[in-house]
């Protein structure tokens, strides 16, 4: 039984494998011979919400479905979860009835107290602190558009959040160049980020976007209000957006990404996320892939 809770969990070749065997079922789907259609036959994946979802909740239920399974959908409102249950004893009752169990949620400590009491693989779809399926969908994406990520350099433009970690999290892995440009550092960012440097020199804070974005393969950028966030000042973020008078620092080349949904006109402009340098689509669809990749990981299939 193996969790996918996290890039800093995962190894080298295990990262390797997952967006591997993503890139081989897609083109084997297209072409009308998938290789692992009937892998999961008779499996069924909880998937417990509390945040909501539009390409975590179809990639998941699509991808099961692909590959012979099915899904049971939870929002956390219409479960004992949402009224005094404790964690500990959902993780216990549902993994005599599921074979896997995804969380999207808030505190990643609820994430851990459920794989700590499942006796079934727990997944990790979501929470504030981490979002490893989009890393991997991501770097799917760009090896697809031709980025090699050990020559790489990626810049996050924005608010550090949970993506950003998971961004550092895979370079520490990879050993690629990344840039995070943002207004200011918070303590258990800065925490963070030294960990990372201790591993890997070329993770770098940036405050000024322009010099962030110089010689980038790759702008990547978030909302900059997630979901569940109090209000925040966005008026400081706004030489972090993404658009024409930024992205000429960066190579003639680049690509943009963006793990959706996008409050267009705040980080990003129309004019780059419809543009010819926009992998976001590819990205939102190579979601069902990796997903599909990281259940077959965690059944020990791959």
């Amino acid at each position: 039984m193996r969790n996918f809770l996290s890039i800093e969990q995962l190894s080298v070749k295990e990262i390797q494998t997952i967006i591997q065997t993503a890139i081989n079922e897609k083109y084997a789907l297209k072409m009308g011979r998938p290789q692992y259609s009937e892998a999961l036959y008779g499996k069924i994946l909880a998937m417990i919400f509390q945040k909501p979802s539009t390409r975590t909740r179809i990639s998941f239920d699509v991808g099961m479905r692909q590959l012979g399974g099915s899904t049971i959908i939870l929002n956390v409102s219409d479960m004992q979860l949402g009224h005094g249950e404790t964690i500990s004893d959902t993780a216990k009752v549902l993994s005599r009835m599921v074979n896997a169990i995804m969380l999207r949620c808030y505190k990643e400590e609820d994430l851990l107290e459920l794989a700590q009491n499942a006796s079934v693989p727990v997944v990790n779809a979501l929470t504030n602190e981490s979002h490893p399926c989009q890393i991997l969908a991501a770097a799917m994406t760009f090896m697809e558009h031709g980025k090699d990520l050990n020559k790489s350099k990626l810049t996050w433009l924005g608010d550090f959040n949970n993506v950003t970690n998971s961004y550092i999290e895979l370079a520490e892995k990879l050993g690629f160049e990344l840039i995070i440009s943002t207004p200011e550092i918070t303590g258990k960012q800065q925490n963070k980020l030294e960990k990372a440097q201790s591993i890997n020199s070329k993770i770098i804070y940036e405050k000024n976007p322009q010099i962030a974005v110089s010689g980038a393969d790759v702008i990547i950028t978030d909302t900059w209000i997630s979901m569940g966030d109090s209000a925040k000042n966005i008026e400081k973020y706004t030489p972090y957006q993404v658009n024409t008078k930024i992205t000429p620092f960066a190579k003639k080349d680049f690509i943009f990404s963006h793990c959706l949904p996008a409050h267009r006109g705040e980080e990003v402009i129309n004019e780059i996320i419809d543009g010819k340098h926009s992998i976001v689509f590819d990205e939102a669809e190579n979601r069902l892939h990796v997903q599909k990749a990281i259940l077959l990981y965690m059944f020990g299939i791959i």
